[in-house]
């Protein structure tokens, strides 16, 4: 910036020397210039390469033991069970009352006639 001014107050000079009588004293510096434009952004770098894998790390830790599971179901009924032996034959139980006198009986048929006897004569001794 300062040799592009540099050169700039060179040329002006020459220029009036050439112009004019012969030179005056120096001036005073020139205000500083403005500043240029932005350069264009630059293009994109190539991506790097990609780095080494890194170390397997340590194994973790031991999981807590899980909860206890539910109940199972009921198993299935047993088989009926075989039928017992016969009891004992009970005591012979005790006499009935005695039953109701029965009705009287109907009227027999009539009897013969009996047969005449004999007469018997007793003699006196």
């Amino acid at each position: 910036m300062k040799r592009s001014n540099l050169i700039l107050a060179s040329l002006t000079m020459l220029a009036l020397g050439a112009c004019a009588g012969p030179a005056g004293p120096a001036g005073a510096p020139g205000a500083a210039g403005n500043n240029g434009n932005t350069g264009a952004t630059g293009s994109t770098g190539s991506t790097g390469d990609t780095g080494s894998t890194g170390n397997t790390g340590n194994p973790g830790n031991t999981g807590a033991t899980g909860d206890t599971g539910s109940m199972g179901s009921t198993g299935a009924a047993g088989d009926a069970g075989t039928t017992g032996a016969q009891g004992n034959t009970g005591n012979t139980g005790a006499t009935g009352d005695t039953g109701s006198t029965g009705a009287t009986g109907d009227t027999g048929d009539p009897g013969k006639t009996g047969k005449s006897g004999s007469t018997v004569v007793v003699v006196p001794h």
